[in-house]
């Protein structure tokens, strides 16, 4: 029998269509699958607190996946003064296994990148055969170009692109789970998950837990949920904070649990769509619309892929000069902590920072209106923000998390011009009128009438004392007024306008 083949998962949490899993298996040895868990390598960005409670649960159901089935995942846990690291402990499973093979499945932040090379290097001269796969992305980013050959930094051009590739080369269908998982005779020794140490001392995840259900199950339950219930008038409910009408696959993708090429083929089949001359697929506007959002974040791992400085520095150049508020000053950081613990006194911005305290996750419409609320009427930078997202969500994805505060703050790729500053009053009527969403995650200002609940400030004193309000006890006053905060934000771009504007190449 040929030697063992070592499958090192990282954010790639499942059996089907998982190619370095199915290229282990084609090499015909037994197969070891090992997860190393060595958060310092990170660079700037290990998981943060709710990625963690993700990860030790989507591990957990891995490893039952793989047990069903006679094999499991193997622990290793890399001490951050261990100067070996992650390429140490595979060398050691190398030796302990006898194995000939080592293959995963490619990352594309940065760090992983550096990191993948060295190991790549390094074990390619002791003679392994090692492979590296695509099984996060429909298209690797360095195939991807503009007419000029250059990366792309709009997205309506490159997601024309994308349906020009699809048009000229389908999308392979998924690869199904194995069925004949080969194991090795003897295992190597194997930390316990929980030495992993991955879940809160105290626990704070009672909400995420009601919510989520992280694994390969609850990935592919999730998109037969969505195709079954949502997908249908998902242009217009996407943007309805209070209902159910995005996919939260998120933080399945991230992790891998459901790879994109499984959710693109999913959705052709259900719409059932046939070729056209005029483009390569006849789906309802709905379909289409999240097949985009599927392409953004394709559009995202390119551009952090081309761009590998942005999760620190903006794109876009003259905005490395904006002024933003002294971040050690104690009015910025109070302003901070009220933007984070949902205190602003703004009711959409509280909902959103509260439902993403207690589920770990926000919903998109609402996560641009706090992001812009963080850099545009407090004048806080954008990477303060990203940080605070990127410990607070379980989908904290390095490059879905960097192209949103960018675009936010207007010095990215297909960036809202700073200049666009959203309303968070007006923003609260149009898209939350009844006050759903605003009543459950701010329970204080439940019993308003909907044509105040945006603006309490505004409300008579004997609506607030009918509703039990006591505005600067039981509910904040805004910690900052929505005309001057406009007015200073547009003031701060002036004084980089002019640099700014250069419109980037498609």
């Amino acid at each position: 029998m040929p030697a063992p083949t070592i499958v090192w998962f990282r954010q790639d949490l499942r059996l089907a269509d998982n190619p370095a899993l199915a290229a282990a298996i084609e090499l015909g040895g037994p197969v070891v699958p090992i997860f190393v868990w060595s958060p310092h390598e990170e660079g700037d960005w290990p998981p943060g607190g709710a990625a963690r409670w993700w990860l030790h649960h989507s591990l957990a159901a891995l490893d039952t996946d793989l047990r069903s089935q006679g094999s499991r995942l193997i622990y290793r846990m890399v001490d951050p003064d261990d100067a070996g690291g992650t390429l140490a402990a595979l060398e050691s499973l190398v030796e302990e296994t006898g194995a000939a093979a080592l293959v995963w499945n490619r990352r594309y932040e940065p760090a992983a990148i550096a990191r993948d090379s060295r190991i790549k290097s390094y074990f390619k001269t002791r003679g392994l055969s090692i492979e590296s796969c695509n099984g996060s992305l429909l298209w690797e980013p360095h195939a991807v170009a503009n007419q000029q050959g250059k990366p792309f930094q709009v997205f309506t051009p490159f997601w024309k692109h994308c349906q020009k590739l699809v048009f000229a080369q389908p999308l392979a269908d998924p690869l199904p789970a194995p069925v004949n998982l080969p194991v090795p005779k003897t295992w190597p020794v194997s930390a316990e998950l929980a030495e992993l140490k991955l879940l809160p001392v105290i626990d704070w995840a009672a909400g995420m837990r009601a919510d989520w259900r992280p694994g390969e199950a609850g990935a592919t339950g999730r998109l037969h949920d969505f195709l079954l219930h949502k997908v249908n008038g998902y242009k217009a409910a996407r943007d309805v904070p209070a209902e159910a009408g995005t996919s939260r696959l998120s933080p399945h993708l991230h992790f891998g649990e459901i790879g994109p090429r499984q959710i693109w083929q999913a959705v052709r089949r259900d719409r059932r769509q046939t070729k056209l001359p005029g483009g390569p697929w006849d789906l309802s506007g709905d379909a289409e619309h999240f097949l985009r959002e599927v392409a953004w974040r394709e559009f995202a791992h390119h551009l952090l892929y081309h761009f590998p400085h942005t999760p620190r520095q903006p794109l876009r150049e003259p905005y490395a000069n904006f002024p933003w508020r002294d971040g050690n000053a104690a009015d910025t950081n109070r302003d901070l902590h009220a933007w984070q613990r949902g205190q602003t006194g703004y009711p959409l911005v509280d909902a959103g920072m509260r439902e993403l305290w207690h589920t770990g996750w926000m919903h998109n419409r609402v996560r641009m209106i706090t992001a812009s609320f963080l850099v545009k009427h407090l004048l806080i930078d954008w990477r303060t923000g990203a940080e605070w997202f990127w410990d607070t969500l379980v989908d904290a994805d390095l490059a879905n998390n960097t192209l949103g505060w960018q675009w936010t703050a207007g010095c990215g790729a297909d960036a809202a011009p700073y200049f666009r500053i959203f309303n968070p009053i007006t923003q609260g009527e149009k898209f939350d009128g009844a006050g759903t969403y605003v009543r459950r995650w701010v329970p204080e200002l439940a019993k308003l009438p909907d044509d105040l609940l945006n603006q309490p400030w505004t409300a008579p004193n004997e609506t607030l004392q009918r509703a039990g309000v006591e505005l600067g006890k039981t509910y904040p006053r805004p910690i900052v007024d929505h005309p001057t905060a406009r007015a200073a934000a547009l003031a701060a771009l002036a004084t980089i306008t002019a640099a700014a504007t250069t419109k980037p190449a498609n």
